[in-house]
């Protein structure tokens, strides 16, 4: 499922901009959680089009596979808000 592939990507360049932030530069740090934003954008757009699907009459099949792609996604854009708010607050 490619939600959990863009997902997972995310939080990879979220967590690299944490160090990166830390360790290296603010600016730095930001521009990689740019990158993450990219990725959950087109696992958000996947998402969408999920949901546009059931509220048109196509339900996709329930899987544990999709819970697990939905689990992923949350966790990375929760992830990269706090991660936003961590970066800015370094001086």
């Amino acid at each position: 499922m490619n939600i959990i592939m863009y997902a997972g990507d995310a939080r990879s360049s979220i967590i690299t901009a944490l160090k990166v932030a830390r360790e290296e530069s603010k600016e730095k740090g930001l521009e990689l959680l740019e990158e993450a934003k990219k990725n959950l954008l087109e696992a958000h757009k996947i998402q969408t089009e999920l949901l546009q699907g059931e509220m048109q009459g196509n339900p996709c099949e329930f899987s544990l596979l999709l819970v697990h792609s939905q689990d992923h996604l949350m966790n990375a854009m929760l992830a990269k808000d706090l991660a936003e708010q961590i970066i800015l607050m370094i001086e």
